[in-house]
């Protein structure tokens, strides 16, 4: 039987192998490594997630969170995709960036009050840090991250 997480420690999904791996939550801004692959645990790309997955990827991730909620068929939202792949691997291990399809998952897009996409949101736990609405180009995404990242 697997541990529950405490409040000084988290439980971590890799990235590469999905292997669920332990470690201090004060060395999670350290890049931690999968202890069964070897890959680093947080992703290097953006992430998919859903209304169901939102408390697992999002809330409970130990990093910042950037979300991305887009549509595909929005023109706005294709020009800040190469954007997001950029700075996920820039950042990998210091900021986790996920994107968030409104069409397919309306309840949370609805609880954040999401009008307008492309929108991001940077959030750390369930606490809301920042809000941008439109496409920005990387060097204004960049400068508002690092006031919080």
């Amino acid at each position: 039987m697997a541990q529950r997480p405490d409040e000084e420690h988290v439980e971590q999904a890799c990235a590469h192998c999905g292997t669920v791996n332990r470690f201090p939550r004060r060395r999670a801004q350290d890049d931690p490594k999968c202890g069964k692959c070897g890959e680093k645990v947080f992703p290097r790309r953006p992430v998919e997630v859903t209304d169901a997955t939102w408390r697992s990827a999002v809330e409970d991730c130990p990093l910042p969170v950037l979300v991305d909620f887009w549509a595909p068929w929005c023109g706005p939202c294709k020009l800040v995709g190469p954007i997001l792949e950029q700075l996920a691997a820039e950042r990998g291990g210091k900021l986790k960036i996920v994107k968030l399809n409104v069409d397919e998952n309306p309840r949370t897009a609805g609880r954040y009050g999401v009008q307008s996409i492309p929108t991001l949101l940077l959030l750390r736990g369930p606490l809301q840090l920042d809000q941008m609405v439109g496409a920005l180009p990387k060097a204004a995404l960049e400068a508002r991250l690092d006031r919080f990242v």
